[in-house]
């Protein structure tokens, strides 16, 4: 018996939503994208045939009035979050929306109620964390193979500068590299430490070439029992996106942390006693798997891992770094 297809509308165009998601929904048995839109006709017919997608619409509105759509993805500008998830909370979808969910933290928790509200799920696009292996790492934290853990350290860094009018060079828009890449290394140490910082610092190079955005950012998270992140994310830096789990008694070396393209980019190092063994990972779709857990949520009742309540207690932790790398202040959150 065949299960039935969660029907998915894309709200825009996106770069990340025709590399990565639009892809990653088409390779799951059990998702479909049906339609797409954009304030541009033209631009969704393009991308509807690129992809094969049946349906193509002028407006996000006439998107969202689409009774058939069962769910969307929204890969907006960081700014536009809110406003769509609030409009497709109201007509009745399931909504993907990417990182960083909001603005600010007060945004994040308007967007988690009014979805709690319509009884729709609203979940994160941190697909990184839906791919099997941080399942693996965290089971090899718990086992105590590497001891008590001491510190996390993470670097997401890509090199864009050049594309002036890039929409993660707008400041009023959520630009910047902190909530563009810093978001993961925050979110992955919160994942695997399990609990959440008390303070930040932060320092980051605000570019006036690039509408005083953050883009390079370092920052030190504390956590309870003297365990720390340290991170550093940039737009303007060669690309890097390892992450380290230092132990008492081991390492765990994950150089492919959060973009995993490649065959055997998902395998990951323990080093204990001044051995090191290779933990080797099945090379899975994250985006296909994220939109099985959706599907899994929205049809089968299963609960997301992942509540909006978590996306709500990362962004205090991103406003947080960036309230002190303005103020070149610690802040407690």
């Amino acid at each position: 018996m065949s299960m039935k297809k969660l029907r998915w509308g894309i709200l825009g165009s996106a770069s990340i939503a025709k590399r990565a998601v639009i892809p990653g929904i088409q390779g799951s048995a059990i998702n479909e994208v049906a339609a797409i839109a954009s304030r541009d006709l033209q631009k969704s017919r393009e991308t509807a045939k690129q992809f094969g997608i049946a349906d193509a619409y002028g407006s996000y509105e006439e998107l969202l009035a689409d009774d058939s759509i069962d769910a969307v993805y929204i890969p907006l500008p960081n700014h536009l979050h809110m406003e769509w998830t609030l409009k497709a909370a109201e007509a009745g979808k399931h909504i993907l929306c990417e990182k960083p969910l909001a603005l600010t933290a007060e945004e994040a928790q308007q967007m988690a109620d009014a979805c709690q509200r319509a009884g729709v799920h609203l979940s994160e696009a941190f697909m990184y964390r839906w791919h099997p292996r941080y399942d693996e790492i965290a089971s090899i934290i718990a086992s105590g193979e590497i001891g008590e853990v001491r510190s996390i350290t993470s670097s997401f860094t890509f090199n864009n500068a050049g594309d002036s009018g890039n929409v993660r060079y707008r400041k009023a828009w959520g630009g910047g590299s902190l909530y563009d890449v810093g978001c993961y290394p925050i979110s992955a140490a919160r994942l695997l430490l399990g609990q959440e910082p008390a303070a930040a610092t932060a320092h980051a190079m605000f570019s006036p070439q690039h509408d005083d955005v953050d883009m390079m950012l370092s920052g030190l998270l504390e956590f309870e029992g003297g365990k720390s992140l340290i991170f550093d994310c940039g737009m303007w830096a060669a690309f890097r996106n390892p992450l380290e789990v230092l132990g008492t008694e081991g390492i765990i070396q994950v150089p492919n942390a959060y973009v995993t393209n490649s065959p055997g980019s998902a395998n990951f190092f323990v080093h204990r006693g001044g051995e090191k063994r290779e933990v080797q990972i099945a090379d899975i779709n994250a985006y296909t798997a994220q939109a099985d857990a959706m599907h899994a949520a929205i049809t089968g009742n299963v609960p997301l891992k992942f509540t909006p309540a978590d996306s709500v207690n990362n962004m205090k932790v991103l406003e947080a770094c960036l309230r002190s790398a303005n103020e070149r202040s610690r802040i407690s959150i």
